[in-house]
């Protein structure tokens, strides 16, 4: 694993350095569903912080078991509005935010712990009916009613593009997002920022960097094939 980390680690430099960016501000999520919890204890061992799950349920365990750890959790899968309770618990941010009804859960059980949740918008970038996400050109609308509430913090937006085996051919969804994020960080819409890009996964991450991406969101290129 650490062969391969350090692989990937040096490939998001050169994506960083070829658009004269600082690869500092790229955050590696390593997702880590369907693993058991030694993988992520080997993978924190590894120099990993920071963790990705897309199932409530497998998280709160892996939350449960390793909680003596450092490490940052990211919630980036589908989440239903009833297992917000859960997400707010336990996640220091939030992936994948596509309603309002969503984010004023997230918002509601936010206030109960007295905590603001760091949320990312996900934006169904390609209108694919398979994926969630907001339509493009109904996002801003949407931020600017999420951004009312409370206990919830946009810091940017997150997208999975359709998938191809040639990165090159994804590259004008990620660059449409970063389009998005400056459109509506030039708003200065009052309690959001922009600083987030979360987008890019273990087959097309540099492309994402070279984009924009911050977060890029890497599973089997880190721990190999599930199956």
């Amino acid at each position: 694993m650490k062969q391969r980390l350090a692989h990937i680690m040096q490939r998001i430099r050169a994506a960083a350095n070829r658009v004269s960016r600082n690869p500092d501000h790229i955050r590696l999520v390593a997702v880590t569903k369907t693993l058991p919890v030694q993988r992520v204890r080997d993978a924190v061992d590894a120099g990993l912080t920071v963790f990705g799950e897309n199932y409530i349920q497998e998280a709160r365990e892996k939350f449960q078991a390793l909680a003596n750890l450092p490490i940052s959790w990211h919630f980036i899968g589908h989440l239903q509005t009833n297992k917000a309770k859960y997400a707010v618990r336990q996640f220091d941010l939030i992936h994948t935010v596509d309603s309002l009804r969503l984010a004023t859960e997230l918002n509601r059980e936010a206030e109960k712990h007295d905590k603001i949740q760091s949320i990312l918008i996900q934006v169904n970038i390609a209108r694919e009916a398979s994926k969630s996400g907001a339509d493009s050109g109904g996002t801003i609308p949407l931020i600017q009613e999420i951004s009312q509430l409370a206990h919830v913090r946009i810091q940017g937006l997150m997208t999975m593009p359709p998938y191809d085996d040639d990165p090159e051919q994804v590259r004008p969804f990620f660059r449409s997002l970063k389009t998005l994020s400056d459109q509506i960080r030039s708003l200065g819409i009052p309690g959001v920022s922009m600083t987030e890009l979360s987008m890019g996964m273990s087959h097309d991450f540099e492309v994402a960097i070279e984009e924009g991406a911050t977060l890029v969101r890497i599973g089997t290129a880190i721990f190999g094939d599930r199956s």
